[in-house]
């Protein structure tokens, strides 16, 4: 997220709803110049599947192969089809085989990042702006919410952003803060693990303004981004004022047996663009031979690239003028197809790599 103008022409938000309803939308190629290098499947090309109410984020694909979404329905920019009332996210839910589209909860508490556990369960970082700014646990069976974490050490996070999950079940989820009302309570931006027992530790407070975040395969490695707009809340910016970027940065840290992080390094520095046409990396992805596929918001060049784990780019899938948001892959047969969330829509691409799931 960055400053209100380039949220304007990034989001396209100032558009009528769609309300509560099952929505078909046919599949269409997006225009998308080819991707580069060799991570994309020959002849393959970017599909537009779905466009949304308002801002897209935080695609995963659950179990069921169903790609669930969220909506970030910014109060002051997104309202209900009658143009009155906010609507406090929604998550969407994608069915590849029949293209339908339909809305799977709402409101959502502000959703931004989702991701399922190994028993199936959705776990949604939900954010600020009239939500809740907690990271919840949805059973997928019987539709019950459960509160992982609502805070910490007393005082309420800032605003949940993205989550991944370890192969000890340990979720670890960032907490930076972009937009929203709500007095910043909190000790600064970090990054915190929720252990199975419930026990919630702070991990990393040196992760910047911390955004996206991913663990290796192999379990050694968390990838964490700083995306730093320079606002807590750019909602508020007048029209034509610019903030100063901070740092935008993709980082990685050592993790531990025990699920903590050390030895932060800067994995890609994307901090000599400062200007606010610049708006960094966001949300990323692992492929199962340990390559990152990075969400990168810079106008001259946005789209997904692919880092190798020593950080050379091997590809590069270019989301035309759009700003990406996130990615992720499909499971089973489909763990060649890659989930894009741009804009306010979803895209698909078939893929040369497939994608890292918890086993």
């Amino acid at each position: 997220m960055e400053t209100l103008q380039l949220f304007k022409r990034s989001a396209a938000v100032f558009g009528a709803c769609l309300g509560l309803v099952s929505v078909s939308s046919a599949q269409t190629d997006a225009g998308f110049p080819a991707p580069t290098g060799s991570v994309a499947s020959s002849g393959a090309k970017v599909e537009k599947l779905f466009e949304g109410d308002c801002f897209a984020e935080g695609p995963s694909v659950g179990p069921d192969n169903m790609v669930y979404f969220s909506d970030i329905t910014f109060t002051k920019f997104c309202k209900d089809p009658g143009g009155k009332h906010s609507m406090g996210g929604h998550v969407w839910k994608y069915n590849p085989k029949n293209n339908k589209a339909e809305i799977f909860r709402s409101p959502s508490g502000m959703s931004n990042g989702t991701k399922f556990d190994r028993e199936g369960n959705m776990i949604l970082a939900m954010g600020a702006d009239y939500g809740l700014r907690m990271l919840a646990k949805i059973d997928m069976k019987t539709g019950r919410s459960m509160i992982l974490a609502g805070a910490f050490e007393g005082k309420p996070f800032n605003a949940l952003n993205d989550i991944t999950i370890d192969e000890k079940g340990r979720i670890y989820f960032t907490d930076p803060r972009y937009l929203g009302h709500e007095p910043v309570m909190a000790d600064g931006f970090a990054a915190y693990r929720v252990d199975p027992d419930g026990t919630i530790a702070r991990v990393a407070v040196d992760c910047g303004k911390c955004n996206g975040i991913a663990i290796s395969p192999d379990q050694k490695r968390m990838y964490i981004v700083s995306n730093d707009n320079g606002a807590l809340a750019f909602e508020n910016l007048k029209e034509g004022e610019k903030s100063l970027n901070g740092h935008h940065l993709l980082q990685t840290y050592d993790v531990s047996a025990d699920g903590k992080l050390s030895n932060r390094q800067v994995f890609k520095d994307y901090s000599k663009d400062r200007s606010p046409a610049c708006a960094g990396p966001d949300g990323l992805v692992m492929d199962s031979e340990g390559n990152a596929w990075v969400a990168e918001r810079c106008e001259h060049r946005p789209g997904i690239t692919v880092y190798s784990p020593d950080g050379k780019e091997i590809g590069h899938i270019s989301t035309g003028k759009e700003l990406p948001t996130n990615v992720a892959f499909g499971r089973g047969d489909m763990a060649n197809t890659l989930y894009i969330t741009s804009g306010k829509s979803l895209y698909r691409l078939k893929v040369s790599k497939k994608g890292y799931q918890l086993p």
